[in-house]
């Protein structure tokens, strides 16, 4: 089984984790490890790794929506998702549980299919009002003592991709979609993460 720990998180976890359809992420913090770069000329600079991108491929993949909802503007972030093919991409949003419940609503449906991963106070709201609220490990202890779970890796270092397996895993989508990319003649790596 490619995510052979699945069964050591506790029930709960991997119940929420059955029911999702929508996976919201906040960037700053989340999608990245929270650092603003700025070069001389004013312009943003973020890093993303590419075993997040890979995970959200995946759940795209296996028909889970995926959406951005991020409090600042950004250009960086819009460029990525479209690298993902990530089409829900909302910026400068000032009231992120009215976003995501607008997606919700579009998608028919309920919030309890709805996963919400943040790292600060501005995504707390959100998270105490979907199925499954996740902080990465290095989210402020705010908000990581009052999500459904945490991952063990930090913000910008694999801790989306944790999510994505676990949803995969409790899903039962892994198994298929590493059959699908390995083949007895070698790997084929699937996706533009």
């Amino acid at each position: 089984m490619p995510y052979s720990h699945f069964n050591d998180y506790p029930p709960a976890v991997r119940d929420h984790a059955t029911r999702v359809r929508l996976a919201c992420f906040d960037v700053d913090g989340t999608l990245t490890d929270g650092r603003l770069f700025f070069d001389t000329e004013g312009r943003e600079l973020k890093a993303f790794h590419v075993h997040d991108g890979q995970g959200l491929v995946l759940l795209r993949k296996v028909g889970i929506t995926v959406a951005f909802v991020t409090a600042r503007a950004s250009t960086i972030a819009e460029q990525r998702a479209r690298e993902l093919g990530i089409v829900e991409v909302h910026t400068a949003v000032a009231d992120k549980l009215a976003c995501v419940r607008d997606i919700a609503a579009r998608m028919g449906i309920g919030m309890d299919e709805v996963a919400f991963m943040g790292d600060d106070l501005p995504d707390l709201r959100v998270m105490q009002q979907v199925g499954f609220s996740v902080a990465p490990g290095s989210g402020h202890p705010w908000v990581r003592e009052r999500a459904h779970w945490r991952t063990s890796a930090p913000a910008g270092n694999g801790a989306v991709r944790e999510f994505c397996d676990l949803v995969l895993a409790a899903q039962g989508k892994a198994e298929a979609l590493l059959a699908d990319v390995v083949r007895i003649d070698g790997v084929r790596v699937e996706g533009n993460a």
